[in-house]
């Protein structure tokens, strides 16, 4: 059997108006009590995974900013990889970018991120790209289809999903994925299994190893079933 399972959030176990499937926290608290480690990772900030993982019961292992930062349990010390200052630098640039075309970019709670920057989607993501890239500035602009975020390279989902695999005594092939953006692409490529919710974009389809039927938090539930057979047969 699998013996953790690391979930996307938003579009995988919501719905698309970001409203929790009660459904897929079921799933997660029947994982929980069968003593599979379940790790919620998302580009939300540590203290909204916190109370998530309050209220879904998880142990608060989470992956927050797309892998920018991450923590082993509830008192654990918070990693952080990523590199805010650079990706600020980035934000600035973009938002002078766009200021000139009459374009404002509305940062996302930037109050409460400690490795990346998050901003609302209002603009083209490969416009954005394209001024980072013609800056040769190191940072990856990432589309999650609910933000666009700036990430320092070698930061993400998969780099922090493998230190914890290390940290809770796991290799990768051990752990279920499951995702439904560009951002999950890498983590669901490493994990042993990986799965893409039916509303997944077309390349995380790709990458995947198994696609639900249903879209997201029912294909969530769809998938959980299917490779923990036993623990939904009783």
């Amino acid at each position: 059997m699998l013996k953790a399972l690391v979930t996307d959030v938003d579009g995988t176990i919501t719905d698309r108006r970001r409203r929790i499937n009660t459904r897929a926290i079921e799933a997660i608290r029947t994982l929980v009590d069968a003593s599979i480690e379940v790790v919620l990772a998302s580009g939300n900030t540590v203290c909204f995974m916190d109370g998530l993982c309050k209220m879904v019961g998880t142990d608060g292992t989470i992956i927050g900013e797309n892998g920018g930062v991450y923590r082993r349990r509830f008192g654990g010390t918070l990693q952080i990889p990523g590199d805010r200052a650079a990706c600020l630098e980035a934000f600035d640039i973009l938002r002078d970018h766009f200021a000139a075309k009459g374009i404002g970019l509305e940062l996302l709670s930037a109050q409460y991120r400690f490795a990346d920057v998050a901003f609302a989607r209002e603009i083209d993501p490969d416009e954005a790209r394209a001024v980072i890239r013609d800056r040769h500035l190191p940072i990856r602009v990432l589309d999650t289809g609910f933000a666009l975020h700036l990430q320092a390279p070698g930061v993400s989902k998969e780099t922090a999903m493998r230190k914890l695999a290390g940290d809770m005594g796991l290799l990768p092939d051990d752990i279920l994925a499951i995702g439904d953006s560009e951002n999950d692409i890498e983590m669901l490529k490493a994990a042993g299994i990986g799965v893409a919710v039916a509303n997944a974009a077309a390349p995380t389809r790709a990458a995947a190893d198994w696609v639900s039927g249903s879209a997201y938090g029912d294909g969530f539930v769809e998938a959980v079933k299917k490779y923990y057979p036993d623990l939904f047969s009783r």
